[in-house]
């Protein structure tokens, strides 16, 4: 895939920026779902993560969810 970008216009910098940024917006849901999962009983069994591990999870996803806000608020504005 580099190789064919390579003899395309793209500018793999501008694509590696934009990548970055995708991932950074998707991350935020799919945290989410990771953090109400590691807490479910009925999916983890005896393995739910401890108090602290779900602040700290909590804390990081709304982070990451505060960052990307911020991102379009700043772009857009």
């Amino acid at each position: 895939m580099g190789v064919v970008i390579g003899f395309t216009p793209i500018d793999p910098i501008k694509a590696l920026y934009w990548s970055a940024v995708i991932n950074g917006v998707v991350s935020v849901p799919i945290m989410g779902l990771i953090m109400f999962m590691a807490v479910n009983p009925k999916i983890m069994g005896k393995f739910i993560i401890s108090m602290r591990l779900r602040v700290a999870g909590w804390l990081a996803t709304a982070a990451m969810g505060i960052a990307a806000v911020a991102m379009f608020w700043f772009m857009f504005s």
